[in-house]
């Protein structure tokens, strides 16, 4: 597999439908959102974009499987494959809030290999391949240099559901609020992800997370020099629900905070 090659194929890919995202933003009202629940919403654009996403992804390797939000298709034991989210930030895109993307990752015998991420609304293309640095618009990116919380910024996101561990947030929040630079919530994992990889910001956590919000970004990451698990210090970050993203220089300090208050005791 050419993973160079098919990198530039899924951005391709992705710039077509955050194309079409972009251009419906002005067209859809009220009448067209849906709810999953209270705060999970979708809308026609999500299911139209990722049936497109699916389709072209099919002519790259007809036989992978796929995990996507949307449930245009699904995976079992294929070698290949794909996570895709057409629209991470759902809630964003609807309000008019800068900061949603097309994310597409892909595994390989269970290991991730390549992914894209494209920031629709500030035309960032974010991606990586097996072997390669992290990118963002053919520059490379790597990620932050600090190892002391007081010269970090941190990302977070706050979950739609599962709500067993609100109280827990609420005071690893007051300590990150207490001991960093402050905290930020964009409202997109997969962009989260791709700005620890940039170095904007210095580690991200989020539990009730799903696989295709966070596979994509996190191959960027980690090409970009940063580190992962999950509350535990574990790997079960992808179909666990719980991640802690950092770079490697901050990860150890970031992980002992998140850890005390969102590990398992």
């Amino acid at each position: 597999m050419d993973y160079k090659e098919l990198c530039f194929q899924v951005q391709e890919i992705a710039k077509t439908a955050g194309t079409f995202i972009r251009n419906e933003r002005e067209k859809i009202s009220s009448d067209d959102v849906e709810l999953k629940s209270v705060a999970s919403l979708v809308t026609y654009v999500d299911k139209n974009a990722e049936k497109q996403i699916v389709e072209a992804l099919r002519q790259l390797i007809p036989d992978a499987g796929f995990v996507a939000e949307e449930g245009t298709a699904d995976a079992s034991n294929e070698k290949y494959k794909w996570f895709v989210d057409p629209l991470d930030g759902t809630t964003n895109y609807i309000h008019g809030v800068p900061s949603y993307s097309v994310s597409i990752g892909l595994s390989e015998n269970n290991k991730m290999v390549l992914g894209v991420v494209f920031d629709i609304a500030h035309n960032e293309l974010f991606y990586a391949w097996e072997g390669s640095p992290a990118y963002c618009n053919e520059k490379e990116i790597k990620v932050a240099t600090a190892k002391k919380s007081e010269d970090t910024l941190i990302a977070t996101g706050f979950p739609y559901y599962d709500f067993e561990k609100t109280e827990l947030y609420i005071e690893a929040l007051k300590e990150l609020m207490k001991n960093t630079r402050g905290i930020r919530r964009l409202g997109s994992a997969a962009v989260d992800l791709c700005y620890v990889a940039a170095g904007r910001f210095d580690a991200f956590y989020e539990h009730a997370l799903h696989a295709w919000d966070v596979a994509a970004g996190v191959f960027i990451l980690q090409q970009a020099g940063g580190k992962i698990t999950d509350f535990n210090g574990g790997d079960n970050w992808l179909f666990g629900g719980e991640i802690i993203a950092a770079s490697n220089n901050y990860f150890s300090e970031f992980f002992k905070i998140i850890n005390k208050f969102l590990g398992k005791k």
